[in-house]
Formats: structure tokens, C-alpha cells, sequence
């Protein structure tokens, strides 16, 4: 394409966001078709001359060059409106790679192509607790992040969940919302509704993905990082609603990963939780456990397990997968989570039940592979379940198709 139509195009993209502009190049004359088009688009400084003052508008323009000038564009973004900027956003994503060779990196277009950023996953699952909740049940998340200025981002997430077995309509909601500003490259902070997991084996603890309301602080060097905060966990028969001072620790060896974590609930439990964790990887392999104990408790307050895992799961490579094995010993004072199976709900959660176990031992087999870019399977199975004969011993698993988009 001709540079001069090219720049036609571009400057039709940025009407009215410049009203006057002089004639900058001695080739382009006042009585060009496309004089102002050109003057208008130095004026804002998204197009250059050659160094003898001259624009030469017949010759053909590289994406390179284009992409030049769209960069400069994005820098601009929050002068034009959306009409422009979704022209705007086709743009960038049209020549992603010559914007990466000239240093816009990939991160940064996310952010500076509009305001918001969207991403989000969706499952089928069939699951089997072992004690009569079973069935299929879908779910899909839909994540935004709003790109407030360079350092403040707004983070919300929506979520609709269906139970297959029963008939009813979906339940839709936010369930995260949050806000996080970044002070420089070491120090942010988080204050909303947002996730807050403890424990290495998809929730054998408490804690969800969107299950805490208050305010964090997070620091980070390098590949290691502190994190404390307060609020209150909003899910959980135990713990829902009790406010919880928490201090997260973080550190990556190389040769090992260690955190450490710890936890002083409020409101009539008063309880005071410790935990330590290490992941050892040895080639494809790794090898994992962790270690909690309630301090406060009188009896039946610890919870640990042990495991061994094999490979990693990249959504990208289609055939890829991880599988994982463990043995996890946890006690009723633990506040111990769902998890996949949903097998510690009913076993230890269940302040109505007459037959609720004091101990839950099991061993836990989890496995993922990608099918496809972007989809994987999920598998997970927990078998000799051990109650000290209190309730029921049966086996749970469940198997999901989860998808990301």
C-alpha cells in the first residue's frame, strides 16, 4: 500500500483528536488530497519525516513502518473513543509481531489495546463423593481486568454454575471483584473480594478461589515474596464469616520451593494455624509434602500429606500431562476443604451429621492431560479412605473436560 493512503486510513482512525496542525514536510503541498491528513497525524506525533523535511508519501510502506505508527497510537489510546480504539485493537493484533520487535512486549499490548482484558474457563464435570451427591454439573468464569493507569487495575470475575442431576436454572454471579495497585516493582496491594487457597491438593484445606473478603499486602524480589492480609473467608461451615489475620511466605531455591503460611482466626474460634510446605523437583519428577498444625486446639489438630508427581501439563502442547499422587492425614480441628471429590464435606465438615469423623486418611490420585490447545482432561480419585469406622468408607472420584479461552 501507498504511504500516502495508508496514513489516509490511519488519520480517518484519529479524527478530532487534533484540530489544527502546520504543514510539516516540503513534498506535501497544501493542495494534496491528503495534506491534512498527513499535518494532522505529525501534529500528534504518530508520523515522521525523512531528515531532509521531506515525507515521500508514493512509496510503499513495510509493516514495519505501520507498525511504527500504531504503536505510537497506542501510546495515545486514551485520547480516542471506542469505536476508534476497537479499530485500534484489530490493528495491534494484526501486526503483534512486528510491535514485539519493535519492544511493545505482548503484556503490555494486552494493556494498552482498550481498557479491559477478558479471559476465562468453562467444565463439564461428573462427580461421586461416595455418600449419595453425585451427577453431572457444568461451570463457566468469564475474567475481566480493567486496566485502570499503569499501576491500578480493577479485577472481577463471573461465574455460572449448573447442577445437570436436578433440573434447576444456572446461579450467576461475581464472585471476585477487587482492586490491585502496583507501587513500583517490589510492592502491591489487593482489597476486594478474591481467592485465597492453603494447601497443595486442589482445596484438601480451606480456602476458594473467590472465597475471601479484605485487603492484601504483597512484596516481591526476585523468586521470593511475602504476602499478609486481613478479612474474612465467606465460605466454609467452620470458618465462614470469622475474621483471620494471614501471612504467606515464599521461596524458590531452585533446588526446592518452600512456603510458609500462617493464620490467627478471631470471632469465638481464637484459633492460631501453622503450616509449612516444600516441592523438591528432580528432573520430570517432583516430590511434595506439607504440614499444618492448630496451636490453639486441645486434640485433633494437625493435617499433612505426602506425594509424588510426573510431568507438566502446558495447554499449548496437546498431549502434554502431569499426574500426582499423595497420602493425606487430616484432622477435624484443620478446617479442612472441599476439594474436587468433595469428600472432606461430608466426612469432616458436617456439623449436622451424627457420624462425622474426627480423622480423615486417604490417598489421592490426580491426573491432567491436554487434548487439544487449550482443553484438558481432569481426573481424580480418592481411594482406602480410612474414617476409624465412623462413617462411610467408600471411594470418591470425579472427571471434568475443562476448557480455556
Amino acid at each position: 500500500m501507498k504511504k500516502i493512503l495508508a496514513l489516509a486510513a490511519v488519520a480517518a482512525l484519529t479524527a478530532g483528536v487534533s484540530a489544527y496542525a502546520a504543514n510539516p514536510f516540503s513534498d506535501v503541498s497544501t493542495d494534496d488530497w491528503a495534506y491534512q491528513a498527513v499535518s494532522d497525524l505529525s501534529d500528534q506525533g504518530v508520523v515522521e519525516g525523512y531528515p531532509d523535511g521531506t515525507f515521500r508519501g508514493q512509496r510503499n510502506m513495510t509493516r514495519y513502518e505501520l507498525a511504527q505508527i500504531i504503536a505510537r497510537l497506542m501510546a495515545r489510546e486514551d485520547q480516542l473513543n471506542a469505536e476508534q480504539r476497537a479499530t485500534l485493537d484489530k490493528l495491534a493484533g494484526e501486526y503483534a509481531d512486528e510491535l514485539a520487535n519493535l519492544g511493545v512486549r505482548v503484556s503490555n499490548l494486552e494493556k494498552k489495546v482498550g481498557n479491559l482484558y477478558w479471559s476465562g474457563d468453562a467444565r463439564m464435570r461428573y462427580q461421586d463423593n461416595a455418600f449419595g451427591d453425585e451427577g453431572w454439573n457444568g461451570r463457566m468464569r468469564i475474567n475481566v481486568k480493567a486496566q485502570v493507569n499503569e499501576s491500578t487495575t480493577v479485577n472481577g470475575r463471573l461465574t455460572s454454575n449448573m447442577n445437570f442431576k436436578d433440573g434447576e436454572d444456572a446461579t450467576t454471579k461475581m464472585d471476585v471483584l477487587n482492586v490491585r495497585h502496583q507501587f513500583g516493582d517490589a510492592v502491591a496491594v489487593k482489597l476486594g473480594r478474591y481467592g485465597n487457597n492453603f494447601g497443595n491438593q486442589g482445596g484438601w484445606l480451606y480456602g476458594s478461589a473467590d472465597g475471601f473478603d479484605g485487603a492484601e499486602a504483597q512484596f516481591g524480589l526476585g523468586k521470593f515474596g511475602v504476602a499478609v492480609g486481613f478479612g474474612q473467608f465467606n465460605k466454609g461451615k467452620l470458618i465462614e464469616g470469622k475474621d483471620v489475620l494471614y501471612a504467606k511466605g515464599m521461596a524458590d531455591f531452585g533446588v526446592a520451593k518452600l512456603d510458609l503460611n500462617y493464620l490467627k482466626f478471631n470471632d469465638n474460634i481464637e484459633d492460631e494455624v501453622m503450616g509449612v510446605g516444600l516441592v523438591v523437583p528432580v528432573q520430570d519428577f517432583r516430590v511434595f509434602g506439607e504440614y499444618w498444625k492448630n496451636t490453639t486446639a486441645d486434640d485433633l489438630d494437625t493435617a499433612w500429606n505426602a506425594g509424588i508427581g510426573y510431568g507438566k501439563l502446558n495447554l499449548k502442547k496437546p498431549g502434554s500431562f502431569q499426574v500426582d499422587v499423595a497420602y493425606n492425614n487430616i484432622e477435624r480441628g484443620m478446617y479442612p476443604g472441599d476439594g474436587a471429590t468433595g469428600l472432606q464435606t461430608d466426612v469432616l465438615k458436617n456439623l449436622n451429621g451424627t457420624n462425622k469423623a474426627d480423622k480423615l486418611k486417604y490417598w489421592n490420585a490426580l491426573a491432567d492431560v491436554a487434548l487439544m490447545k487449550n482443553v484438558y482432561l481432569h481426573g481424580e480419585y480418592a481411594f482406602a479412605v480410612d474414617t476409624d469406622s465412623k462413617t462411610a468408607e467408600d471411594d470418591a472420584w470425579t472427571v471434568s473436560l475443562n476448557y480455556k479461552f
